[in-house]
Protein backbone atom coordinates (compact mmCIF):
# COMPACT_ATOMS: atom_id res chain seq x y z
CA UNK A 1 0.00 0.00 0.00
CA UNK A 2 1.14 3.21 -1.04
CA UNK A 3 1.33 6.39 1.15
CA UNK A 4 -1.21 8.08 -1.19
CA UNK A 5 -3.80 5.12 -0.56
CA UNK A 6 -3.22 5.23 3.11
CA UNK A 7 -3.95 9.21 3.34
CA UNK A 8 -7.29 8.60 1.29
CA UNK A 9 -10.78 9.12 3.45
CA UNK A 10 -12.86 6.92 1.75
CA UNK A 11 -12.23 3.98 -0.99
CA UNK A 12 -12.27 5.16 -4.78
CA UNK A 13 -14.76 3.58 -7.26
CA UNK A 14 -13.87 2.56 -10.34
CA UNK A 15 -16.76 4.61 -13.38
CA UNK A 16 -18.28 2.39 -15.63
CA UNK A 17 -19.59 5.28 -17.72
CA UNK A 18 -16.63 6.58 -20.41
CA UNK A 19 -16.48 9.94 -18.92
CA UNK A 20 -13.72 12.75 -20.41
CA UNK A 21 -11.93 15.14 -18.51
CA UNK A 22 -11.23 18.88 -19.78
CA UNK A 23 -8.81 22.03 -18.77
CA UNK A 24 -11.32 24.71 -19.11
CA UNK A 25 -8.62 27.38 -19.23
CA UNK A 26 -6.27 25.59 -21.82
CA UNK A 27 -9.68 24.13 -23.49
CA UNK A 28 -7.61 20.16 -23.74
CA UNK A 29 -8.51 16.69 -23.35
CA UNK A 30 -6.71 16.17 -19.93
CA UNK A 31 -8.15 12.30 -20.22
CA UNK A 32 -11.04 10.26 -18.92
CA UNK A 33 -12.10 9.35 -15.30
CA UNK A 34 -10.82 5.82 -13.76
CA UNK A 35 -11.40 6.52 -10.46
CA UNK A 36 -13.65 8.89 -8.45
CA UNK A 37 -14.21 10.08 -4.81
CA UNK A 38 -16.15 12.79 -3.59
CA UNK A 39 -12.93 14.07 -2.83
CA UNK A 40 -11.00 13.76 -6.26
CA UNK A 41 -10.57 12.09 -9.68
CA UNK A 42 -7.88 9.75 -11.50
CA UNK A 43 -7.61 10.08 -14.96
CA UNK A 44 -5.67 8.49 -17.55
CA UNK A 45 -3.92 10.98 -19.56
CA UNK A 46 -1.51 10.81 -22.50
CA UNK A 47 0.23 14.62 -20.78
CA UNK A 48 2.03 14.55 -17.76
CA UNK A 49 1.17 17.30 -15.40
CA UNK A 50 3.10 19.33 -12.84
CA UNK A 51 2.02 18.53 -8.73
CA UNK A 52 0.57 20.91 -6.88
CA UNK A 53 -1.17 22.63 -10.29
CA UNK A 54 -3.92 24.67 -9.72
CA UNK A 55 -6.69 23.92 -12.37
CA UNK A 56 -10.55 24.02 -13.66
CA UNK A 57 -12.14 20.51 -14.86
CA UNK A 58 -14.78 20.21 -17.34
CA UNK A 59 -16.34 16.68 -16.39
CA UNK A 60 -18.62 15.62 -19.44
CA UNK A 61 -21.41 13.76 -17.41
CA UNK A 62 -23.39 10.49 -19.05
CA UNK A 63 -27.27 10.55 -19.24
CA UNK A 64 -28.92 8.65 -16.80
CA UNK A 65 -28.32 10.33 -13.86
CA UNK A 66 -31.46 10.52 -11.76
CA UNK A 67 -32.32 14.51 -10.38
CA UNK A 68 -28.88 15.73 -12.86
CA UNK A 69 -30.03 17.57 -15.92
CA UNK A 70 -26.64 19.19 -16.35
CA UNK A 71 -25.04 17.70 -18.98
CA UNK A 72 -21.06 18.36 -17.72
CA UNK A 73 -19.63 19.57 -14.29
CA UNK A 74 -16.83 22.45 -13.89
CA UNK A 75 -15.13 21.96 -10.99
CA UNK A 76 -11.87 23.15 -9.42
CA UNK A 77 -9.10 20.92 -8.64
CA UNK A 78 -5.45 20.58 -7.87
CA UNK A 79 -2.93 18.55 -9.27
CA UNK A 80 -1.88 15.32 -6.56
CA UNK A 81 -0.17 13.37 -8.04
CA UNK A 82 1.04 12.56 -11.87
CA UNK A 83 2.77 9.11 -12.55
CA UNK A 84 3.15 6.83 -15.30
CA UNK A 85 0.49 3.80 -15.81
CA UNK A 86 0.85 0.74 -16.98
CA UNK A 87 0.75 1.84 -20.37
CA UNK A 88 4.26 3.49 -21.83
CA UNK A 89 2.06 6.74 -22.92
CA UNK A 90 -0.56 7.05 -20.69
CA UNK A 91 -0.53 9.05 -17.32
CA UNK A 92 -2.08 8.49 -13.87
CA UNK A 93 -3.64 12.02 -12.98
CA UNK A 94 -4.58 12.36 -9.34
CA UNK A 95 -6.97 15.41 -8.77
CA UNK A 96 -8.12 16.84 -5.24
CA UNK A 97 -11.05 18.85 -5.64
CA UNK A 98 -11.06 22.26 -4.06
CA UNK A 99 -14.17 24.36 -3.13
CA UNK A 100 -16.33 21.84 -3.65
CA UNK A 101 -20.22 23.25 -3.81
CA UNK A 102 -23.08 21.34 -2.52
CA UNK A 103 -24.53 21.36 -6.37
CA UNK A 104 -21.42 19.63 -6.99
CA UNK A 105 -21.32 17.21 -4.56
CA UNK A 106 -25.25 16.14 -5.36
CA UNK A 107 -23.53 15.58 -8.99
CA UNK A 108 -20.75 13.51 -7.88
CA UNK A 109 -22.71 11.51 -5.37
CA UNK A 110 -25.33 10.91 -8.40
CA UNK A 111 -22.42 9.31 -10.85
CA UNK A 112 -20.88 7.20 -8.02
CA UNK A 113 -24.43 5.76 -7.20
CA UNK A 114 -25.07 5.22 -11.09
CA UNK A 115 -21.68 4.43 -12.59
CA UNK A 116 -19.74 2.65 -10.29
CA UNK A 117 -18.26 -0.88 -10.62
CA UNK A 118 -20.54 -3.05 -7.89
CA UNK A 119 -18.17 -5.41 -5.89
Amino acid sequence: MDEHSERRKEPRKKLMAFTPVHDQDKGTLLGYIRDLTLQGVLVIGEKTLDVDTQTTLVMELPGGLPGIVATRMTISARVARCVKDESPQTYRIGFEFTDVKPEQTEILQALLERYHFRY
